[in-house]
């Protein structure tokens, strides 16, 4: 029976590497998104808007997926606002696709927050859970959107009896543009900025992130755990963490990046010194950089997401995720986590994102 998926959030940092892989196994892939100019070849373009429950009935009429597979996510000003809007897509999705009695399984892309707490309180000193995370460590006693959004798959697949995963990567790192949270475009711009102004390139965070154990994802390890898990009965009904393989710290990683660009690294500083400060009267310098180097993005906040950045690298611990669970069950993909940043770093050279 050949295998349909539809990848929702397909323009998005997970969502277009999960799609490529798929593509590349030989499934049928519909890309939902609320904007989908996406320049992937094979994907088959669908637009919708989540919140809107007759729009997306009317955007899913022709499409029935085997397997769905959720990327995407709102940001909002609370966590109040960010459970309502965010379970209510999920919501919406799997109630517009109840109907067709298609689907075989639903995946679902949250993130260490699920660990770490939400925003409001990321990582704070009452909740500080024993490292490495695992996926046997218990929900905290607090909201939080992605337990709202896990709750809502279990709650259709009990209804619709399809199968489930969840996967909870680290920082994605990977390519999209005007992505909520993508580290690894931001610090390419702040080592752009710091190149082209000789300023130095200051790691802006803790000294726990400089000096402690870290991990990240690729997003193309999170793609091909997603195709692993929809073809592998074991790993049915789980929740899995997913990160590169490897470790590292920053203090080694920060001086390889400023290598890249040729910039000067400087480390942490004795104290946190946010980004999002370094970089809130760039805006302009920006614009001037992208047209001087015939850029196609001059929007800073398009590219750069400070804010996100600021606070994996201000963490009061140091985090890394343990891959024990799906390890045991047969996957078995690395990623050496210079190269992801390296990869990347070139890919947006090459498509003139950075100069």
């Amino acid at each position: 029976m050949r295998r349909t998926a539809l990848v929702v959030g397909a323009t998005g940092i997970g969502g277009r590497h999960v799609a490529q892989e798929l593509l590349n196994n030989d499934w049928t892939v519909y890309g939902l998104a609320r904007h989908p100019q996406i320049d992937i070849g094979g994907l088959r373009p669908v637009q919708a808007d989540l919140l809107d429950p007759q729009d997306l009935a009317e955007a899913l009429v022709d499409v029935t997926p085997t397997h769905v597979f959720i990327t995407t996510w709102m940001r909002c000003d609370t966590e109040a606002e960010n459970i309502r809007v965010n379970s209510a897509m999920v919501r919406n999705l799997l109630d517009a696709l109840a109907p067709k009695q298609s689907v075989r399984h639903v995946a679902l892309v949250t993130g260490l927050k699920h660990y770490l707490g939400p925003f409001e309180s990321y990582a704070s000193g009452g909740m500080l859970p024993e490292t490495p995370l695992r996926e046997s460590q218990p929900r905290l006693p607090i909201e939080n959107f992605y337990y709202a959004q896990e709750d809502e798959v279990f709650r259709a697949a009990e209804r619709d009896r399809f199968t489930w995963t969840i996967h909870r990567p680290h920082t994605i790192i990977g390519m999209a543009v005007g992505n909520a949270m993508n580290l690894g475009a931001t610090l390419a711009v702040y080592a752009s900025i710091c190149k082209e102004t000789g300023r130095p390139f200051q790691f802006p965070g803790s000294q726990a992130q400089w000096e402690g154990l870290s991990d990240v994802t690729d997003a193309r390890i999170l793609a091909k755990q997603l195709v692993w898990a929809a073809d592998t009965d074991a790993a049915r009904n789980e929740a899995f963490n997913i990160v590169n393989g490897d470790v590292f710290r920053w203090r080694w990683l920060w001086r390889e990046i400023a290598d890249w660009f040729g910039v000067k690294a400087a480390g942490f500083a004795g104290t946190i010194m946010p980004l999002e400060q370094i970089l809130a009267n760039d805006r302009e310098l920006w614009r001037d950089i992208a047209q001087r180097h015939q850029l196609v993005e001059p929007d800073l906040d398009r590219l750069a997401s400070p804010w996100h950045t600021d606070l994996d690298l201000g963490r009061p611990i140091e985090v890394s995720a343990n891959m024990a669970r799906s390890r045991k069950l047969g996957f078995c993909g690395y990623q050496a986590t210079d190269d992801s940043f390296f990869d990347l770093f070139a890919a947006l050279r090459h498509v003139r994102l950075i100069p």
